[in-house]
């Protein structure tokens, strides 16, 4: 008679509605083994909409968009939105410049180094990793999650530092662990929510170290956010405003990550 499957090599088991705590815990356990084997400790987490590409490809989309329509093949709203992401390319030229930055003040000072990381995606995300890689040396993380409309990591990410969650919570949970900085770029419902959940935990107390949390591209989202009303309606505090730094400059967010981290290395907290 043949010996019987173990429990832990049995993929039905494992991808059964039974064995999800085990699914989670291998979320948390597998990240951790693979991190620390890469000596990364302290990272910058820049997130941002996948849909914000790279100035090239979106005059390119408008182009086809363009095309199609003359064509007889297209329509105006594929036209308007191709316009649309043409002009929002200017953040993923942004978020690249201050991830190189970031990058290249890391490696150049020596002591403590700080890696970027990201969601692993397109967009924003890819400006990220792809910022990092432009520095002789530089590396980040991608963190990837299981999505129909996405496929797996971008290019920009090294093999050994690329991620592929299900969970969103675990994938949430890595993000800020590690996290010394982080940066929010334009984007959506998404960006919004790490937004609110990382602004809550410092509100809270929960992450109770100091963590400088820039919200990036003041022109999108002094648009998109009214938080003043919030403070005038007395659901928030008004130093509640002081827990992070809007600004649409790449040299603001970048002296104000550098000057809060090299404070909190100093210990001055």
């Amino acid at each position: 008679m043949p010996k019987p499957e173990k429990a832990y090599k049995n993929l039905e088991f494992l991808n059964s509605k039974e064995a999800r705590s085990v699914r989670i815990l291998c979320e948390y356990e597998e990240p951790k083994a693979r991190l620390k084997a890469a000596g990364i400790d302290n990272t910058i987490v820049m997130f941002g909409s996948a849909r914000i590409r790279s100035e090239d490809e979106s005059r390119e989309t408008l182009r086809a968009a363009e095309a199609a329509l003359a064509a007889g093949e297209g329509s105006e709203d594929a036209v308007e939105t191709a316009q649309k992401r043409l002009k929002l390319s200017r953040f993923y030229t942004a978020t690249m410049e201050l991830s190189r930055r970031l990058t290249e003040w890391s490696i150049q000072r020596g002591g403590t180094e700080y890696y970027i990381c990201s969601g692993g995606g397109p967009g924003i995300m890819e400006a990220a990793n792809r910022g990092a890689s432009m520095v002789e040396g530089g590396r980040s993380v991608g963190l990837g999650i299981s999505l129909p409309f996405e496929a797996g990591v971008n290019e920009y990410t090294p093999d050994d530092l690329a991620f592929e969650f299900h969970y969103f919570f675990m994938r949430k949970l890595w993000f800020l662990y590690l996290a010394e900085a982080v940066v929010i770029c334009p984007g959506g419902f998404g960006t919004l929510d790490e937004f609110f959940e990382t602004l809550t935990l410092i509100q809270t107390g929960k992450i109770d170290r100091p963590l400088p949390l820039v919200l990036f591209g003041e022109s999108f989202w002094g648009r998109v956010l009214n938080l003043d009303a919030m403070v005038e309606e007395g659901t928030i505090s008004p130093g509640d405003l002081d827990l992070f730094l809007m600004t649409d400059s790449v040299d603001e967010a970048f002296d104000y990550v550098v000057a809060s981290l090299e404070k909190t290395e100093n210990g001055d907290r």
